[in-house]
């Protein structure tokens, strides 16, 4: 079964894991002990986010380091991109009215 980057964000504990490796470079068991799931769960999700792409893990001694692969999350970013103006322009319209609501009843209030 050949995974993509869709598939790895889809799940949350896997966009946490995401995020919990963007700011470090942590051995599985540090990933691990970080979420309330068992083991084999939190390695099943690093199997996935591997197979996409997201991390990489190196044998050092005897630690599995996980790191991210950030490139790995840019067509996610880009396929979110595309809907950011249609996102900003809702959002500036709710903002609009709840301005008008205010002065609604600022006005009221006199």
């Amino acid at each position: 079964m050949r995974r993509d980057v869709f598939q790895a964000i889809a799940d949350p504990v896997r966009r946490d894991i995401i995020q919990l490796l963007s700011g470090n470079t942590l051995t599985v068991n540090e990933v691990a002990e970080k979420f309330e799931v068992s083991r084999p769960a939190i390695s099943k999700h690093l199997k996935i986010l591997k197979e996409c792409g997201i991390i990489t893990i190196r044998q050092e001694g005897r630690e599995r380091l996980c790191f991210i692969q950030p490139r790995s999350l840019i067509p996610a970013f880009l396929w979110i991109g595309q809907y950011r103006s249609l996102w900003e322009q809702k959002l500036d319209s709710f903002e609009e009215y709840l301005h008008h609501l205010q002065s609604k009843t600022e006005n009221n209030d006199d």
